[in-house]
């Protein structure tokens, strides 16, 4: 049968719902409001979706152009021409199928199927195509991250929603450009495009990549819109992001609190904000690893502030009928049936911990015949992990190759945490420290170069071997983490010789730099304001300052040799200026001699000595004066490269620049900085292994060590004043431990809300 736009089967006495707003026949504030949501969105993702296109196709040239044999190549050059010939299809398909779910906002949703049992540990008994269930999960799993992302906007949209429906309030899957209605609006523009299974698969792993990131402002953005324009305008006391001071200075503040350690020095604080220059992970001190009460009491907290943010979403849902009365499932029953999955083969693309917890429950039905629930501390670890989860995918590539082995860490971690609820608590836990050691390997600042093969050989062996012997002894996590830390550690020692290099490199161009700019003021001191013939002045900055110049580099400025040749430059300038003719035979034996030091040999040596040691006028011989001077123009300087073009002087800095150039010149050596690459946002990583304050050049590498490029203190300083870069602070060095930090801000931000009351909260 055919489908609607929601996914449910049309059937013969249905009308099929209104593809356009203008066909839908709503009441005009209605119309006109979705109106405006429609092109609020429409216009925040125009631009994403045209680097989708542009990105997509890309991407399938160089699929195709890296194909490792002939019949990848023809396939991939197939679908780019399918794709060539439909792209300008997918844009507009993709906003009418947003249009189609706004239109069909009145319609009656039709009863669901009745719901099937999971067959998720049935493996091959599944009637559903291959296909269909890849591009299925894959939907699902970006859906479920918005959701994640986004869960006060989604359920404050699917009240506002509701009334313009003139029905309860609207869940997160039939809601109205929410992101399950986005997944259906790109698989149905994929189809049109007559592309292949995988290429499909591909547009919506980009179209999460490019598209997605900045979606939840979007619907921030959406909700003050439809508050502004009087849809359930009550609920705007409820910020999008609130502020945690209220929370802090009220009681009882174990409530309000992270669930770190209570008390945590002032020093360590400090040191959290110190700039981040190791190259692995950060060395944090143990917190309290044999302190099991104090874990308990900071998990205690963690499940108060769970309880608060449940309360508060309960509030924005419909009410319904009482659930009926489950099964709790003990902690270790959960265990067992978590252990099956661990030692099933790993599926494509993973599973998410919704999924995993759905499957758990209705095995546990399947078995006993009624419905099941989890023990209050076992939901709590699996909120927390979701959470923890969905914000370290924000913060790693989804094409990186260590970025399936996330996901497969999960049911073991998993585990992990329901037997042992430090896992939330401590830094230094086994399955907390390995788990970062593979996101970091995957994160988002890395680029290509920085991938090293060995280390992701590790990293795979690691993760199986986790998998495959964890039992409940956090020793294997340990054992895997060691593993891993061993070939990074010799990655590092690579790394660390070839920026020593570099640095050495650059530290010799300073060293010449200084030496020039010395042999520069010498000379102006030996010219002073005598005016020589603009020629000879031009030999005498170029060819003869790079003679003056290596022998300082070389001797020094206090050596015999540097006093000979300041002697020369006297004599050379004496002899330019000198209109009686004199030909001083040892002078320009002399100069031609010192000309061969920095590579000028030959006729071209002999033409530049007889022109430095004698006077001649400008318009003395110009054809031949002309063929030098393209000569020089054409020769690299003492230590530049031909072409080289001298560094302009920079225009004046506004105070926030001088002060981030003030604050860049106080860093040490192996900072790390956060570069912006695109307009999407993404970052990548560099050290600024040296930085010259003679000459402001600043040296990067990147994590294997490689010179990526020499900047200037000053561009630097103006991108971090625009925000296109920052410096890396020890508390960003840890990847889980900012995703969780992310957790805690959200939760706390909750926390907050709940002790808000506003007289009727679905007004």
């Amino acid at each position: 049968m055919p489908s609607t736009a929601t996914g449910m089967p049309a059937t013969a006495h249905a009308p099929p719902p209104p593809r356009s707003l203008a066909a839908a026949g709503l009441p005009p504030r209605v119309r006109r409001t979705l109106e405006r949501a429609l092109s609020l969105v429409s216009t925040e993702l125009d631009g994403g979706l045209s680097n989708l296109v542009s990105e997509f196709e890309q991407e399938l040239f160089r699929l195709a152009d890296h194909a490792r044999h002939p019949g990848l190549e023809s396939g991939y050059m197939a679908t780019l021409r399918a794709f060539r010939a439909n792209r300008a299809d997918l844009v507009p398909r993709f906003l009418l199928a947003l249009e189609g779910s706004v239109a069909a906002i009145r319609t009656p949703a039709l009863p669901p199927p009745p719901a099937p049992l999971d067959t998720g540990s049935f493996g091959p008994l599944s009637l559903v195509e291959d296909t269909v269930m890849d591009e299925g999960t894959v939907l699902r799993e970006i859906a479920s991250r918005q959701e994640g992302r986004a869960n006060l906007s989604l359920h404050l949209l699917g009240q506002r929603f509701g009334v313009l429906a003139a029905t309860p309030a609207f869940d997160a899957e039939r809601l109205p450009l929410g992101p399950q209605c986005l997944c259906r609006a790109i698989a149905s523009a994929a189809r049109a495009l007559e592309i292949e299974h995988d290429a499909r698969l591909l547009l919506y792993r980009m179209f999460d990549r490019v598209v997605m990131p900045g979606y939840a402002r979007v619907l921030e953005r959406l909700d003050v819109q439809l508050a502004d324009d009087g849809i359930l305008p009550a609920l705007t006391f409820v910020p999008m992001r609130a502020r945690a001071e209220p929370v802090e200075t009220k009681e009882p503040t174990p409530v309000a609190r992270t669930a770190e350690p209570p008390e945590t020095p002032r020093t360590q604080a400090d040191d959290a904000q110190r700039p981040y220059t190791a190259w692995g992970e950060p060395d944090t001190t143990d917190d309290g690893t044999d302190d099991a009460q104090s874990h308990e009491a900071a998990f205690a907290r963690l499940q108060a502030l769970m309880s608060g943010r449940r309360e508060l979403l309960r509030k924005f849902q419909p009410r319904g009928e009482a659930p009926l009365p489950r099964r709790q499932l003990a902690t270790r029953e959960v265990s067992d049936a978590l252990r099956q999955l661990q030692h099933q083969p790993p599926q494509s693309g993973g599973r998410s911990l919704v999924e995993i917890k759905r499957s758990l429950l209705a095995q546990a039905r399947q078995r006993s015949g009624e419905g099941a629930s989890l023990a209050p501390q076992d939901e709590d670890a699996f909120e927390l992990l979701g959470m923890l989860y969905g914000h370290i995918e924000q913060e790693i590539r989804s094409e990186a190759p260590a970025a399936p082995l996330v996901r497969e860490l999960q049911i073991p971690v998993l585990r992990a945490a329901l037997q042992d609820h430090s896992f939330f608590t401590r830094q230094r836990h086994p399955a907390r420290q390995l788990l970062n050691t593979v996101a970091e390997s995957a994160a988002n600042w890395h680029d290509d170069t920085a991938f090293d093969p060995r280390v992701q050989a590790a990293l795979r062996s690691a993760v199986a071997f986790v998998v495959g012997n964890y039992e409940g002894d956090m020793a294997v996590f340990a054992e895997g983490n060691a593993r891993v830390q061993a070939q990074l550690q010799t990655q590092a020692r690579t790394a660390e010789l070839q920026e020593r290099r570099h640095v050495e490199a650059a530290r010799g161009r300073e060293k010449l730099a200084a030496a020039r700019a010395r042999a520069d003021e010498l000379m102006q001191g030996v010219v002073g304001d005598r005016r020589l013939p603009r020629f000879s002045r031009a030999l005498l900055d170029q060819a003869w300052a790079d003679v003056l110049t290596l022998t300082l580099l070389r001797h020094g400025e206090a050596s015999p040799e540097a006093d000979h040749q300041l002697a020369m430059t006297r004599r050379i300038v004496d002899a330019s200026l000198d209109t009686a003719p004199c030909n001083d035979g040892a002078l320009q034996s002399d100069v031609e001699s010192a000309l061969g030091q920095v590579g000028y040999h030959g006729e071209e040596a002999t033409v530049i000595a007889q022109r430095l040691t004698s006077h001649r006028s400008d318009e003395d011989d110009a054809a031949s004066r002309t063929e030098l001077a393209m000569k020089l123009k054409a020769r690299a300087r003492l230590g530049e490269e031909a072409g080289t073009a001298r560094r302009e002087k920079p225009p004046a800095r506004t105070p926030e620049e001088q002060a981030q150039y003030d604050h860049l010149r106080t860093l040490p050596f192996g900072t790390w900085i956060e570069f912006t690459t695109n307009q999407q946002g993404d970052m990548v990583r560099r050290r600024m292994s040296w930085y010259s304050p003679i000459t402001d050049h600043v040296l990067f590498v990147n994590q294997r060590g490689q010179r990526t490029g020499e900047q200037s203190l000053d561009a630097v300083a103006r991108l971090m004043a625009t925000g296109n870069a920052r410096v890396v602070t020890a508390d960003r060095g840890h990847l889980v431990d900012r995703a969780w930090q992310a957790a805690m801000g959200a939760l706390r931000s909750f926390a907050g809300r709940s002790e808000h009351r506003a007289p009727e909260a679905t007004a």
